[in-house]
């Protein structure tokens, strides 16, 4: 197994800030902050089996989705070096459509 960077996308950092945002409104601060430390954590085992997920090039050339505990959904692409964590996707966003 091969072992690659991750890296973040600009997009992908706003859209853990927002997840943060509205879970600390909805919730508490602890919890939010939990809950996207222990998103950010999926997404850096990323690192070895970058394969996973299903592979969506019918979107986007290189493409891949997975889902974390079923309110998630992190969209990425394989890079021969690293792994490049594109958005990560909150609850029922259009997540097709975003990334059109």
């Amino acid at each position: 197994m091969k072992r690659r960077a991750v890296r973040y996308s600009t997009r992908s950092n706003t859209d853990a800030a927002w997840i943060y945002r509205t879970i600390a409104a909805a919730s508490s601060a602890n919890t939010a902050l939990d809950y996207v430390q222990r998103i950010l954590y999926f997404c850096e085992r990323l690192e070895y089996g970058a394969e996973r997920g299903r592979q969506r090039d019918d979107i986007r050339p290189s493409l891949r989705i997975i889902g974390f505990e079923r309110r998630v959904t992190v969209a990425f692409a394989v890079e021969p070096e690293q792994v490049v964590i594109l958005r990560i996707f909150y609850g029922g966003w259009d997540w097709e459509s975003d990334l059109r």
